[in-house]
């Protein structure tokens, strides 16, 4: 299907009008601003990015950051539909149409141009593929691109991708993993230093907002650009302030010391925010869900197993230990719900049906017991072979919720003779951790796709790039690429149910959590919308009425 966007053609006494306009911008900006393009959006954000170069990094704040500063080809609408084009919102590409069933053809808009001043080419778009794809680069999402067997140009404005296979998320698949990147600033950097790139700490875009400081512990903040080719965003500055945790971003956004916080988390976040005045609470589908991962290698060598979860069975008894329901009640409320395996609210295979192992304390211990772990010293903790049933819980000190479920899931394994610690890290040591697999077992909330064809294989299959526990299986991956390349929403609904009871049966994970998710933004920030997938996607056509404008809007940054 093809996709057209006419060009926009100003008359040349009303191009003029806009150079003058410019010209007094740029004087209204030296004296503070004012109007519709003004104004400072402050962003509370419990943790910090480790680096700001798309290709390298899935860490949330860097994706909530750099998605404002680097455009992709095309955008998925407030419909969520991932199947075919229809659904999706031009961005750096024009227009598109498919050659033949395997050819993809983007035509890429001329007025795109990179901060620096150079034009958006289709070369771009090819080095972009080629750095993603690279496995020196060993971008998280790899993976996803793998159906797409080539990037090449046309001409200058005209990028043609080929794939190897016809299945209904090809379109998807093309544009929703790459943030276009530039090449001419890129290319030098050696592929073996990218996750170090000085770029990444000062980043040149082709988005609606510019980069402009990142103050290390403390904040980055970007300024609107006014040539911005898709139109100037109506608020002029937007800032990231990082917090300790998730407590202290609500508190600062009721406090009104910051405007916006994307998830308000557990029921009492909530409850502070619904009394607050000047907050408005936007409810949306969500995207997250979290989990107890096992880990199934010794420090991620996938040739040693784990001494204690290489073990299946260990592992299924664990996890038939924990009273899943009565920890989400304890957490949550009515905010979230148990998922049936690693499935977000936001995805359509979500089935209450799925099998899973059952919460059952007497079975587990039975089996801990047919294993050989019995207290043979009667102090409460199971041993086999003179050594302790013991492991670690890996949780991160900026999550509250998390830490919260890492204590109630201490408590319920010494109910059946574990002994579990707590390593407490902050956020930064916690992710580099579970990267490396460096860790027993892990407290983990994973952000999902739109939908399970890209996040499922990237978290849960033998090659997946954020596969902490390192779990594997054959027959998993094979119902996964069959269900992503089933042409039938039912044939692939019914391939993911079967993909997810083989997971469930192995047990690499105790599945916690599904949250409905929850933003509060200051009541003086209008035309908010909320996108599940990407929380700010939409933040440039937002506004703060003059009238609603502070100091702090006013003055010059």
């Amino acid at each position: 299907m093809a996709f057209t966007r006419p060009p926009v053609r100003l008359p040349a006494h009303v191009a003029l009008v806009g150079v003058v306009l410019v010209a007094l911008t740029g004087c209204e900006r030296r004296r503070g601003c004012a109007g519709d393009y003004c104004g400072t959006l402050v962003f509370a954000a419990a943790g910090e990015p480790d680096i700001l170069l798309p290709p390298v990094t899935q860490q949330q704040y860097a994706l909530d950051i750099f998605g404002q500063v680097f455009l992709k080809l095309a955008d998925l609408g407030l419909s969520q539909n991932t199947i075919g084009d229809e659904d999706f919102q031009p961005r750096l590409a024009q227009r598109w149409e498919w050659d033949d069933p395997l050819t993809l053809v983007f035509h890429l808009d001329p007025r795109a141009r990179w901060q620096d001043g150079q034009s958006v080419t289709a070369a771009d778009v090819a080095f972009t593929f080629d750095i993603y794809t690279d496995s020196l680069v060993n971008s998280p999402f790899r993976s996803s691109l793998r159906t797409i067997s080539a990037v090449t140009t046309r001409d200058s404005l005209t990028a043609v991708f080929r794939f190897h296979a016809r299945y209904p998320e090809m379109f998807y698949d093309a544009v929703n993993h790459m943030h276009i990147l530039p090449a001419h600033l890129l290319r030098p950097v050696p592929r073996s230093q990218w996750r170090s790139a000085a770029f990444g700490r000062a980043p040149v875009g082709d988005g609606p907002y510019r980069f402009v400081v990142w103050k290390a512990g403390e904040s980055v903040e970007l300024t609107a650009d006014s040539t911005f080719f898709l139109g100037r965003p109506h608020i002029r500055r937007l800032i990231w302030r990082f917090t300790p945790n998730l407590q202290v971003a609500v508190t600062q956004v009721i406090a009104g010391d910051a405007d916006a916080v994307e998830v308000l988390g557990p029921p009492d976040n909530v409850k502070r925010a619904q009394v607050a005045a000047n907050l408005a609470l936007y409810p949306y589908r969500g995207e997250l869900y979290g989990f107890l991962a096992f880990n199934l290698s010794t420090n991620g060598d996938t040739t040693k197993p784990h001494p204690l979860f290489g073990d299946r069975q260990l592992r299924r008894a664990l996890a038939m230990a924990v009273d899943r329901e009565g920890l989400r009640k304890s957490v949550w409320g009515d905010l979230a719900q148990v998922p049936p395996g690693p499935l977000a609210r936001l995805w359509s295979i979500w089935d209450p049906e799925t099998r899973q192992l059952p919460y059952d304390t007497a079975q587990a211990a039975r089996m801990l017991t047919w294993l050989g772990w019995r207290d043979s010293n009667g102090d409460g903790i199971r041993d086999r072979d003179g050594q302790p049933l013991a492991f670690r819980i890996l949780v991160p000190t900026t999550s509250a919720l998390r830490r919260q479920y890492a204590v109630l899931l201490q408590e319920q394994f010494r109910r059946i003779g574990a002994d579990v610690q707590l390593d407490e890290v902050e956020f930064g040591v916690f992710d580099g951790r579970t990267q490396a697999g460096r860790f027993d077992a892990a407290v983990i909330a994973r952000q999902a796709d739109p939908t399970p064809t890209s996040s499922l294989p990237q978290v849960w299959t033998t090659a997946g790039r954020s596969n902490a526990g390192r779990y594997a299986s054959p027959v998993f991956d094979r119902l996964v690429d069959q269900a992503s390349a089933a042409p039938r929403r039912d044939a692939a609904k019914a391939l993911w149910r079967r993909a997810i009871e083989t997971l469930n049966q192995d047990a690499p994970a105790v599945f916690l959590y599904a949250p409905d998710n929850v933003a509060a933004v200051n009541r003086r920030v209008t035309d908010v919308v909320i996108r599940p997938d990407d929380y700010w996607a939409l933040v440039r056509t937002w506004r703060i009425p003059a009238d609603q404008l502070t100091d702090r809007d006013r003055a010059e940054p």
